[in-house]
């Protein structure tokens, strides 16, 4: 199983709107995305000088899958939007069964 994470910082500009606009458009990929098994969508509760502001968590059953959602005409509209919201992001991949 492979996990893809990904912690963003959101501009100030509208934040709420869009944090609210980005959970949405992420949670309704599943179904839509064939290789994407799960997805978590959490806004951050603590503020802070290294808070993030969403952290977004998704499996895929391999390589082949996170590569699939990648390019997937779906996901690529949203991060589109969300190109245009985020401050910066950082992503983690891991293979659940390497360790």
């Amino acid at each position: 199983m492979i996990t893809h994470v990904v912690l963003m910082k959101f501009k100030d500009e509208n934040k709420q709107e869009n944090l609210r606009q980005a959970r949405t458009q992420l949670l309704d990929m599943l179904g839509k995305v064939e290789s994407l098994r799960s997805i978590e969508v959490f806004l951050n509760g603590l503020p802070g000088e290294r808070a993030q502001d969403l952290c977004l968590t998704t499996r895929f059953d391999d390589w082949a899958g996170l590569a699939a959602y990648a390019d997937h005409p779906v996901h690529v509209v949203v991060k589109s939007f969300l190109r245009g919201v985020m401050q910066a992001s950082n992503v983690v991949d891991y293979d659940t069964e390497a360790f």
